[in-house]
């Protein structure tokens, strides 16, 4: 395996979900980045039926704080991105709800890419539950068409986490099941 590779995997598979943050401020350099590792994500048809809210003033992030039930974590992370998908985009030829698989790829992405920049950054979900997703697209002002897919809190590590040891030989199912 080549040193690309190796580097590819092992930022793979130190990946973990950050919880505990200094509350140190993210820059919007760093953002910026993390946003364009999104949109390098797969998306059917290459549609990219997503949008992103970045989330930096601390006012926004603490009244997310408070309505999520799952995501107490923002009160100390520097700032946080939706993911949302855009039902407007047409996918095309009975693809229209596909969204969601994209913009988990575009999450995917955001986590990796915040990996690999030292930042800790947590999934967490908004979709599909309706209370959480009218608690952003109210305090977000989210148009009608625009679903919170996700929200991803994002920051300096305090180092608490560790990444955990997930392969699983008995998941494994070669040729039938």
């Amino acid at each position: 395996m080549d040193n690309k590779a190796s580097i590819v995997l092992e930022n793979i598979h130190k990946r973990k979900s950050v919880r505990n943050f200094t509350g140190e401020p993210v820059s919007n350099e760093y953002l910026l980045v993390l946003l364009r590792a999104a949109m390098a994500a797969p998306s059917a048809r290459n549609r990219q039926p997503w949008a992103f809210v970045v989330i930096t003033e601390r006012k926004i992030l603490d009244a997310l704080g408070e309505v999520l039930p799952y995501t107490k974590m923002i009160f100390k992370a520097g700032a946080a991105i939706v993911v949302c998908g855009d039902t407007t985009v047409d996918l095309q030829q009975g693809a229209t709800d596909l969204w969601y698989q994209d913009a988990a790829a575009a999450t995917q992405n955001i986590l990796l890419a915040s990996e690999a920049m030292d930042l800790g950054a947590v999934w967490s979900a908004l979709y599909p539950y309706p209370d959480r997703e009218n608690h952003v697209r109210k305090m977000l002002n989210l148009p009608t068409p625009v679903i919170p897919f996700c929200i991803i809190p994002i920051g300096h590590p305090t180092g608490v986490e560790q990444p955990k040891e997930k392969f699983r030989v008995e998941k494994i199912h070669w040729e039938r099941w």
